[in-house]
């Protein structure tokens, strides 16, 4: 296995450990383990905690704006209702088959903000996700794309966390799709006004 692919797997493994057991879980010793490396092997590539918190934030970066890129059309050739439909499935994607990979973001956020040498990662992860949502936006013909990209991060986040770790994680049917869709383009529509 080659040392990019390692690290990927570390990487993996770790995000998989927090929304599992939060970060409690996430040692050294317990990613080597979980995925079935040497003893050793996760210090070798990430020496401290925070550089392995930091590839988590890295690593999740990179998958959720490989899903962003997956279930949207190029910002050049989006309409509102394409807009909604790639945003319901997004939704809808990290609600279900991405459930424990936005659960590991979460928790890992949390920490970020009670840790300061943390944050910075957090930082940079995050911008990637405004800067597609303002293309988009700016895209839709919003006047001041980046703070209405704000508002739509924000909703979305509000929703995710609300059906994943918050009140309604409990009491809320399974994800819908076309509900999730209709929301959508609620959230789309309003950060355009």
């Amino acid at each position: 296995m080659s040392t990019p692919d390692r690290r990927t797997l570390i990487a993996d493994t770790a995000i998989d450990l927090v929304a599992a057991a939060g970060l409690r879980g996430l040692t050294h010793r317990a990613v080597d383990a979980a995925a079935g490396l040497p003893a050793g092997s996760t210090s070798y590539y990430f020496r401290t905690r925070t550089a392995l918190i930091g590839a988590c934030y890295q690593r999740l970066a990179e998958l959720d704006l490989g899903d962003v890129d997956a279930d949207g059309p190029p910002p050049a050739e989006v309409d509102r209702g394409a807009a909604a439909a790639a945003l319901g499935a997004l939704l809808y994607r990290w609600l279900t088959t991405g459930r424990a990979r936005q659960l590991a973001r979460f928790e890992l956020s949390l920490e970020a903000a009670r840790t300061p040498e943390l944050a910075p990662e957090l930082h940079r992860a995050g911008l990637g996700a405004r800067a597609r949502a303002t293309a988009i936006l700016a895209g839709l013909g919003a006047e001041r794309p980046e703070e209405a990209a704000e508002l739509l991060v924000g909703w979305t986040e509000g929703i995710l966390y609300d059906r994943l770790a918050g009140a309604l994680a409990r009491s809320r049917p399974a994800p819908d799709l076309a509900e999730l869709t209709s929301v959508a383009r609620r959230m789309v529509d309003a950060a355009l006004l």
